[in-house]
């Protein structure tokens, strides 16, 4: 098991932890600390600029550490593969570990930049989750680039209407930024929360999607 750092440019510091292709936790850029031994492809200290304004889509780069592995020894991955499809939204075709970190930092720096971005083919490790939770995992993965869905709209999709709140629950905990789409999953009466990042984080995430709120 390996944990992988990367930059995206305008957004941060991310990290993704694999192991045998499958993704076991995935960081969005910006939620951790900037490392000297993380550089922008653009270019050294690039990455250490400030943030893009909100909605902003100007093209980010990325790229991952020199020495990228770090052994994870603590962490016994359950196996869980969705979709099955070849490639990324941009043709690029999808890889095993440990090339799955730099894939998946390639259709995150997409994403941010904007474009409409798939990760239906990455294999992730849910042995944490109960039955409920894997129903929620799938209902959250088929929300489209541009759609949204109340917390209450999403448990009815897994099957237990009126669950809005664990449902909410789900998706603070989310292991997987982007690849469950938690920002687009709102509260009936307002944006709703989004982790450490908080609504504003979320609004720049949905504004990339062509969401307001």
């Amino acid at each position: 098991m390996t944990r992988h750092r990367y930059a995206v440019d305008g957004w941060g510091i991310g990290e993704v932890t694999v192991a045998g292709g499958t993704v076991l936790l995935h960081e969005l850029p910006g939620s951790l600390p900037t490392s000297s031994g993380v550089r922008s492809a653009r270019g050294p200290g690039a990455a250490r600029g400030p943030r893009a304004p909100q909605g902003e889509m100007r093209p980010p780069g990325f790229t991952l550490v020199d020495e990228p592995s770090q052994v994870c020894a603590d962490f016994e991955p359950g196996l869980d593969a969705g979709g099955g499809a070849d490639t990324a939204a941009d043709g690029v075709p999808a890889s095993g570990d440990p090339d799955v970190a730099d894939e998946l930092a390639r259709r995150v720096s997409a994403h941010l930049a904007g474009r409409a971005t798939a990760y239906d083919d990455l294999a992730l490790d849910l042995s944490w989750c109960t039955e409920f939770q894997l129903e929620l995992a799938r209902a959250i993965r088929a929300v489209p680039w541009g759609e949204i869905v109340s917390y209450g709209e999403l448990a009815a999709l897994a099957g237990r209407p009126g669950a809005a709140r664990a449902a909410g629950s789900f998706c603070a905990q989310n292991r997987f930024a982007l690849i469950f789409p938690c920002h687009r999953v709102v509260s009936s009466t307002g944006i709703g929360g989004y982790g450490d990042g908080g609504p504003t984080l979320k609004r720049r995430l949905l504004a990339l999607e062509g969401i307001e709120l």
